[in-house]
């Protein structure tokens, strides 16, 4: 059974024309998204679902899910903030949905394979895509005591900086090949004196190690996490759901499975260079870099 791949693109607008998720960065105009569907059909994944909001589906599906729709199983999920467990309800005031695990979990029911989840508008590269599926297709989903195996893509951090200014980043602490922890660091930049430095979360400025792994929220899950992430969730909102923004990550669910003993986590290395649009002047970067890896021959010219 050929794996999912999930991307969670419900922060996508109804007005398309000036949000970077599908701003041309290709030769022919193709955008990030492109890219990822297309390393993921090469990967051997079956299906995409895109998990969307209700209230742009018309537009997004014409606009992009038919670009896809003759090269792979589209099927579409939607983010809305009222679908909850049975018993809670959306307080007075609240606007905004509950996160990505929420996002995710709107997938419960068009899921049933393993599969892996992305950013819409993050370019992850070949070689994650090809990792991930080798992963999914060797690994079993549980070890011999059902611990539940998980996986995730690192990427060396010097992999995933701009030359226009400071980044956050996960850093993952790794134990034996498996996450242990992330500590997070904001305004990443690699200073005048050559040095990369972050404030961490004492707000201290200090040194980071450009070849240590990061998280890029790229995942990889047996069929059964949707399962875990309900229960998660549900306990998620017995605690915060009166809360107007309060928010339940993907990150958070995880490390909780791995901390009681429920499941371990994967790094699974990639030497891919993630290329993301952090500031507006990132676009040109790019797309430069997209049109390298095309005049290398790893992407055609025209998707």
């Amino acid at each position: 059974m050929k794996p999912t791949l999930l991307v969670l693109a419900a922060g996508m607008g109804s007005r398309y024309g000036g949000l970077k998720q599908l701003d041309p960065m290709g030769p022919n105009s193709e955008v990030i998204l492109d890219y990822s569907v297309y390393d993921a059909i090469r990967a051997g994944f079956g299906k995409v679902v895109f998990i969307i909001r209700k209230d742009f589906e018309e537009a997004f599906k014409s606009q992009v899910g038919a670009r896809f729709a003759d090269k792979i199983e589209v099927d579409y999920a939607f983010q809305s903030l009222d679908d909850l467990p049975e018993g809670f309800s959306v307080p007075d005031g609240r606007v905004k949905p509950w996160g990505t695990a929420h996002a995710l979990r709107a997938a419960r029911n068009v899921v049933n394979t393993p599969f892996a989840v992305v950013n819409a508008d993050d370019f992850y590269g070949t070689d994650s895509f090809m990792k991930a599926a080798e992963f999914l297709a060797s690994t079993p989903s549980c070890c011999c005591d059902d611990t539940t195996r998980y996986g995730m893509i690192g990427y060396p951090l010097k992999n995933t900086l701009s030359e226009q200014g400071g980044v956050n980043r996960g850093i993952c602490g790794i134990k034996d090949g498996f996450l242990d922890s992330v500590e997070e660091y904001t305004d990443i930049v690699t200073e005048a004196d050559g040095v990369c430095r972050g404030n961490n979360l004492a707000d201290e400025r200090t040194s980071v190690d450009t070849e240590e792994l990061v998280s890029m929220n790229f995942w990889v899950f047996p069929a059964k996490f949707i399962g875990q992430l309900e229960d998660h969730f549900t306990r998620f909102l017995a605690a915060h759901g009166s809360e107007l923004k309060s928010e339940c990550y993907i990150p958070t669910v995880v490390d909780e499975l791995i901390h009681n003993g429920t499941a371990n986590c994967q790094v699974i290395k990639t030497d891919a260079e993630w290329l993301g649009v952090t500031y507006p002047s990132d676009k040109p970067t790019v797309v430069q870099s997209i049109a390298k890896l095309v005049e290398a021959g790893v992407y055609p010219a025209n998707l």
